[in-house]
């Protein structure tokens, strides 16, 4: 190696080439350095006058040559700086690409083997007290009125501190459904009229504050719960009534299930994301087809005098109100922060998780019947 590798000469004060050669920013040599102290000491970066390797560079170039290269690009000859030649650094070897993860199954999101046992426990239940007396199932329909009030209001208190009185409901809650049965509409708007001046007066042997939202509240889970469900025990009082409930809860589960089935298997587009992100259009095609086919038949073999039009009808008009009131319902627990109302049901979540289709499409169907084939 000779002076020309640094493109200048070496300064005074620094090792010479006689030595180990240039080492940049060695300490300078002196009665207070030896060879062995300089090696040891922590050098200062001074760049040589000229460049080594010609170029625009940083200053502090010259330093970081002494532990290895700044850029990849930037390996040093050998004796260049008067160090022993390095070997370029060998390339990283490339990373087994690893397999692809397999797809995952789609999942329902629920315990299928509960829900399915308890659908089917209810479904006994209920086709039991149906057809057996009728008073049975009018009792059916109050006691889960009143847990749907109890989880509701629970729910609502829990979650936004609204308290809205829960005995004025229950009690208010059972009568409209009884006199619904007993009065008809008439019986219905008037216990739902008295129910919600109970909630009103109730509310008055609390402090005042937060009094407007708990008994608007109150009035709301009123109408949303007790006074639909109504609408369930006045279908039950024509002569084939029976055969009208069972028709209503037919086709209402026959709309879940065909969303269900089509939309968990073909489902892509969104319906209502900001509501419910699991539910798509192609599963509401599924409702309205399975629907209506499912109407079509019941009102020609179950329904005296009807025919299988009406049913087409019936069945596009339960698909709808059972897709809007599961809307409307994941509107209320969206805003609650919740994703079922309840556990009493295991794989379902909580009454109100099984009543949110039903109680908005108990209206439709009462009305369309009477207008149908009459009030009978």
């Amino acid at each position: 190696m000779n002076d020309s590798s640094w493109g200048a000469p070496p300064q005074a004060g620094y090792w010479g080439p006689s030595e180990q050669g240039p080492v940049q920013g060695a300490a300078p040599a002196g009665p207070a350095y030896d060879a062995h102290n300089a090696q040891q000491t922590r050098p200062m970066p001074i760049a040589p006058d000229v460049p080594a390797h010609g170029g625009d560079q940083d200053d502090d170039r010259g330093a970081a040559r002494l532990s290895g290269p700044l850029f990849r690009d930037d390996t040093p000859s050998a004796g260049s700086l008067g160090t022993p030649s390095q070997k370029p650094q060998e390339p990283m070897p490339s990373p087994v690409p690893q397999p692809a993860p397999a797809p995952q199954k789609k999942s329902a999101g629920r315990d299928l083997g509960a829900a399915i046992g308890v659908g089917v426990g209810l479904g006994a239940v209920i086709v039991a007290s149906l057809f057996v007396v009728k008073a049975v199932f009018v009792g059916v329909i109050a006691v889960a009125v009143v847990v749907g009030l109890w989880e509701l209001t629970s729910r609502l208190e829990e979650r936004k501190g609204i308290k809205a009185p829960l005995v004025p409901l229950a009690v208010g809650g059972a009568a409209m459904v009884v006199s619904g049965y007993v009065r008809g509409a008439e019986g219905a708007w008037v216990a739902m009229a008295l129910t919600a001046l109970a909630v009103l007066v109730w509310r008055m042997t609390e402090p005042p504050e937060g009094y407007l939202k708990d008994v608007t509240a109150g009035v709301f889970a009123a109408f949303y719960v007790p006074f639909l469900a109504t609408f369930v025990a006045m279908m039950l009082t024509a002569d084939d009534g029976p055969r009208r409930v069972l028709v209503f809860l037919l086709l209402t589960v026959v709309s879940d299930t065909g969303a269900y089935a089509i939309g968990w298997r073909f489902g892509k587009h969104k319906l209502a994301p900001r509501i419910s992100p699991g539910k798509t259009r192609e599963g509401l095609f599924g409702a309205v087809t399975f629907a209506m086919v499912g109407g079509a038949l019941c009102m020609q073999y179950l329904i005296e005098d009807g025919t299988w039009w009406q049913g087409l009808i019936l069945g596009f008009a339960v698909a709808a109100t059972a897709t809007l009131g599961d809307l409307g319902e994941s509107m209320i627990k969206r805003d609650l922060g919740i994703k079922d109302m309840g556990t009493l049901l295991p794989g379902h979540g909580g009454i109100m998780d099984r009543l949110d289709s039903l109680l908005p499409t108990a209206p439709v169907v009462w009305l369309l019947l009477v207008l149908f084939v009459g009030s009978g």
